[in-house]
């Protein structure tokens, strides 16, 4: 397990520098596996380096794709898979460690297309709004999944959104959900950008990096 400052999403990549000792354990451990994956989950209270964290108990797998040896430290490059919920947290040993199910992908039904383009739309406006006011980590234009599943995950993924808005749409149940509460969210930033207000938003870590 990953704790991490901020949320993956399905079909999201994740670059990550890799410097503390028992992260560079479990990447070892993980690269000897034949599905070379490991867990993140955004953490509570504390920070990411130096352990005594508090996690949430709902995350996102992530594949690795690459991995490059750098002066001092790893840059890892994976992809979000899965949504698991953690059963049990075990003893960090020497790395966080649990017991984790696997979620079921969210529902998809007839308006789910509709609905994404609805959530696509209305995200891609704010990207644009909120690019006069701060530095947001996707362009407005840029390119998503042409698969409905992946794609929903990945129009979320680049909303201008804080940590907390995303770990609550991380664990919705069905694409209507998800798409509805993304809406909703996005337009409130809307706003806060709209009238200058947009730094409030990003305060520390809470627009992803």
């Amino acid at each position: 397990m990953f704790p991490l400052g901020s949320v993956l999403f399905p079909g999201m990549p994740l670059q990550l520098r890799v410097f503390e000792p028992r992260y560079i354990a479990m990447l070892s451990s993980v690269l000897k596996e034949t599905e070379q994956e490991f867990g993140v989950v955004l953490i509570e209270r504390g920070s990411e380096v130096g352990g005594g964290d508090t996690r949430f108990g709902v995350g996102t797998v992530a594949r690795i794709v690459s991995v490059e040896q750098s002066e001092g430290f790893i840059v890892l490059l994976a992809t979000g898979g899965a949504r698991f919920e953690v059963v049990r947290w075990l003893q960090d040993d020497p790395f966080p460690r649990a017991e984790v199910r696997e979620l079921a992908p969210v529902e998809i039904d007839e308006s789910t297309p509709s609905e994404v383009n609805e959530a696509e739309a209305a995200v891609r406006a704010t990207i644009s709004r909120a690019t006069e006011f701060v530095e947001v980590p996707w362009p407005a234009d840029i390119e998503l999944s042409s698969d409905l599943a992946q794609r929903i995950w990945q129009v979320a993924g680049i909303a201008p959104l804080n940590t907390m808005d995303q770990h609550a749409l991380l664990r919705s149940r069905s694409a209507s959900e998800l798409l509805s509460r993304l809406v909703e969210d996005v337009q409130g930033a809307d706003i806060l950008f709209a009238a200058g207000w947009g730094s409030d938003l990003q305060d520390g870590d809470d627009l992803p990096e």
